[in-house]
């Protein structure tokens, strides 16, 4: 008799125990046809892999990438950089040079590399200038993707660091449910869907 009025009593505290653990719109949606079902399983969640990874992108392109063990991405990153920075220096180049044989006709020497050697022009003084306009377009067009690229590749180290710590699990769902309940008043059922969440 002794034993099983006791074991009532501890029963008795861990319904009031449980109640007061959940919390108010858990208890008042339970009733409303929306039932929690807590998963205990956690993985650890390092807040600053973010920023480590946009750092050290900044610091080498590509390096964020291999710390998210994106080993694919960082031949990417760097093709794409090495190839902007090609360009620009390629165009750099070649505006020098057009700048260089144009300032020298206008200061009246015939000596530069786009004349003969007795001095007469192969390229005109007109098509000098616009190589050097084009050129210097198409430089600072390059400078513009390559910093571009470069911005885009720390914020994609960042970024992917984040999705990486983003639960995907099979335990994350939201599912709907046949739900019916008899109404105390009436006694007559009550239908409806009932949202099951699963966290």
């Amino acid at each position: 008799m002794f034993q099983s009025s006791f074991s009532q009593e501890e029963e008795k505290t861990e319904r009031t125990k449980k109640t007061q653990d959940t919390d108010s719109l858990t208890q008042k949606m339970e009733g409303e046809g929306v039932t929690f079902e807590e998963v205990t399983k956690k993985e650890n969640i390092n807040p600053l892999a973010p920023s480590k990874a946009a750092f050290y992108s900044a610091i080498l392109p590509g390096l964020g990438q291999i710390y998210n063990k994106r080993y694919w991405k960082a031949p990417i990153v760097w093709g794409a950089l090495g190839t902007s920075i090609y360009v620009y220096s390629f165009n750099n180049t070649e505006y020098r040079r057009a700048r260089n044989a144009f300032k020298r006709r206008l200061a009246g020497f015939t000596d530069d590399e786009f004349s003969r050697e007795d001095g007469t022009p192969i390229i005109s003084d007109e098509a000098l200038q616009e190589a050097q306009e084009s050129s210097q377009r198409d430089r600072d067009l390059a400078l513009v993707i390559s910093i571009a690229l470069y911005a885009l590749n720390i914020i994609d180290a960042n970024v992917d660091s984040h999705l990486k710590q983003y639960n995907v699990s099979d335990d994350l769902a939201v599912d709907f449910n046949p739900y019916i309940e008899i109404n105390p008043f009436t006694n007559k059922p009550n239908y409806g869907m009932a949202m099951v969440i699963k966290f």
